[in-house]
């Protein structure tokens, strides 16, 4: 039942997605109705979540990624889009130059203190805004699922994880416990990645709170994904 209702606000979500990629916003700024939606939404990176930095297209299908965040894929010999499992000749991946002028000329509201900032400038005015510093600190903190003898990272979400991984452990051989997947309501604390490193590549591009409400049933949840489907169509 859960399987089906996360396939329905996946799908649901996706769409409206591409729909509001088809239709760019006529002015400069936007004060987006709710967190996923709005202009910040429509360009920011599907693998890390944040504005693009440094985009890239992928010619074949025309996907749009942060340039670092695709790296991983053109290091493999037959790369996939990460977006629509796509085979793409990594040779053919460009920089975005349509996309970096978007940046430039559209604002959006920053998380934290809701000042307007130009797209191209909100990276790093989020990581010196004191708000959002503020509401990171208050983030839940990793705990690891079995005890370490390593150093245990601070305030890191899904996707800092997924980087201190790729930075720090590109190499280690060893199985271990997905603390992603451990700490959903269907993990199994006890089960060990063959190869952790890749299963963070490709099951973990986007945070599952972005598509699951844990506050209801699997009832409501079925209702509230049907009658939004309804509604779309």
């Amino acid at each position: 039942m859960m399987a089906m209702f996360r396939s329905f606000v996946s799908a649901s979500t996706q769409l409206r997605q591409q729909q509001q990629q088809q239709q760019p916003p006529t002015s400069g700024s936007c004060s987006p109705a709710s967190p996923a939606e709005g202009i910040e939404s429509q360009f920011s990176c599907p693998i890390c979540l944040e504005v693009y930095h440094k985009p890239v297209s992928i010619a074949s299908c025309a996907h749009t990624f942060c340039g670092e965040c695709l790296q991983p894929c053109l290091q493999v010999t037959s790369p996939l889009c990460p977006l629509c499992r796509v085979p793409f000749d990594p040779k053919k991946v460009e920089r975005s130059s349509s996309v970096e002028k978007q940046l430039a000329s559209y604002k959006a509201p920053c998380r934290g203190c809701n000042k307007k900032v130009a797209l191209v400038k909100m990276r790093s005015h989020i990581a010196s805004c004191s708000k959002v510093q503020e509401q990171i600190a208050n983030c839940p903190k990793f705990v690891p699922v079995v005890p370490t003898s390593q150093p245990i990272p601070r305030n890191l979400d899904q996707q800092e994880l997924v980087k201190h991984c790729m930075d720090n452990h590109r190499n280690d051989p060893n199985k271990v416990v997905c603390p992603v997947c451990s700490a959903m309501p269907w993990g199994d604390p006890s089960y060990k990645s063959s190869n952790f490193l890749q299963h963070l590549l490709h099951r973990h591009k986007f945070s599952y709170d972005t598509f699951v409400d844990y506050s209801i049933d699997e009832e409501a949840a079925l209702r509230a994904a049907l009658a939004l489907s309804l509604a779309e169509n």
